[in-house]
């Protein structure tokens, strides 16, 4: 008699388990056709900072409908400071953008991106153009910086 009622409890717990790991199948899918429907990442509004060893990078993020606009500073230890704005757009997790920039006195254009992970933004690199403005391959760029930018809270 207990032989056939652990055999049925044993029976019953498997059932369980299968049944289980059927409903987790069927949530992994919906997620995924989620993501599907919608790609793009959205850059939280915001401050995102890096500071170190004299360098610092500072990004505020103040539109995120359509477009992703905002300001930048880009000021790398020994090095010449710019100061900008920029305007772009998400295509997945990747935000490319053109940065209108002042340095040393005079204004220029170059192109732009960060990867977006976790709250903080990559930059990425890759080869630029004979003008230097724009990515020769955008599909090449490496976002692999030693210099991530953090969100945090805004200071005026």
């Amino acid at each position: 008699m207990k032989k056939i009622l652990f055999i049925t409890i044993t029976l019953f717990a498997i059932s369980a388990c299968k049944n289980n790991s059927k409903i987790d199948s069927t949530t992994a899918v919906d997620t995924k056709s989620s993501a599907l429907t919608n790609p793009d990442k959205v850059i939280e509004k915001g401050c995102y900072t890096y500071s170190n060893n004299g360098s610092v990078v500072r990004m505020e993020v103040t539109e995120n409908d359509n477009q992703v606009a905002g300001t930048l500073k880009i000021a790398y230890a020994e090095k010449d400071a710019s100061t900008g704005t920029f305007i772009g757009k998400m295509n997945g997790d990747k935000l490319m953008a053109t940065y209108t920039f002042s340095s040393e006195g005079k204004q220029s254009t170059r192109e732009i991106a960060f990867q977006l992970n976790n709250n903080q933004l990559i930059e990425g690199y890759a080869e630029m153009d004979e003008t230097g403005t724009t990515f020769k391959d955008a599909t090449a760029i490496v976002y692999d910086s030693n210099m991530p930018l953090s969100k945090v809270m805004c200071s005026n």
